[in-house]
């Protein structure tokens, strides 16, 4: 994946770390765009869009925004700051499982760890989602899902191993099993669209 934003518009070290990004070993399973970008956030930012797909069935979805801003918020801690935002189905049943909410957010510390992705000041939200369908939808089965949105500075320039996080909290919500370096996933059988927590 390259990322197209002209170097020229980015300050230098920012610029470079973007360029590392399109260079990020990613799990098989993830696969990565570049989307548009938030205008307000930041005075730089670029917008990574992400699946987690298992054949042609997509399991989880998200974004990864990049936002540079070289006055220092206070509130960051830092000139850079990640925002992540994912979705993922789940069975009906799990969404009134009280710890669902605290799983979903230990996903991005797990993987944030993983990944040996140095940060602080990480804050965000962990929701459950349900659809029940009425009147011409009531046949349709029940929806649940999962989302995430949550932000983190990194520590340091390069920005690799938060990318890299990000993939693997997109496969952790998926519900797929995490993999040690050096391992290939097996093979899933199809027909999975929602995964238990």
């Amino acid at each position: 994946m390259a990322v197209a934003v002209p170097p020229a518009q980015l300050p230098e070290a920012f610029a470079r770390a973007v360029a590392l990004l399109g260079e990020t070993p990613m799990r098989p399973e993830v696969r990565l765009q570049e989307g548009p970008a938030p205008q307000r956030l930041a005075p730089h930012a670029i917008s990574l869009q992400a699946e987690a797909v298992v054949g042609d069935e997509e399991l989880a979805s998200g974004r990864l925004i990049v936002l540079h801003d070289p006055s220092r918020p206070e509130a960051w801690d830092g000139d850079t700051r990640l925002v992540a935002y994912l979705h993922a189905p789940l069975e009906a049943e799990m969404v009134a499982d009280p710890l669902l909410t605290a799983v979903g957010w230990s996903w991005l510390l797990d993987a944030l760890a993983g990944a040996e992705a140095e940060h602080t000041m990480a804050g965000g939200t962990v929701t459950r989602v349900a659809s029940e369908r009425f009147g011409a939808l009531a046949g349709e089965p029940d929806a649940a899902q999962v989302e995430l949105r949550a932000s983190w500075t990194p520590v340091g320039d390069d920005l690799r191993p938060h990318l890299r996080a990000f993939g693997e909290l997109l496969c952790m919500a998926a519900g797929l099993p995490p993999l040690a370096p050096g391992v290939l996933p097996l093979a899933r059988s199809a027909g999975r669209k929602r995964r238990k927590v």
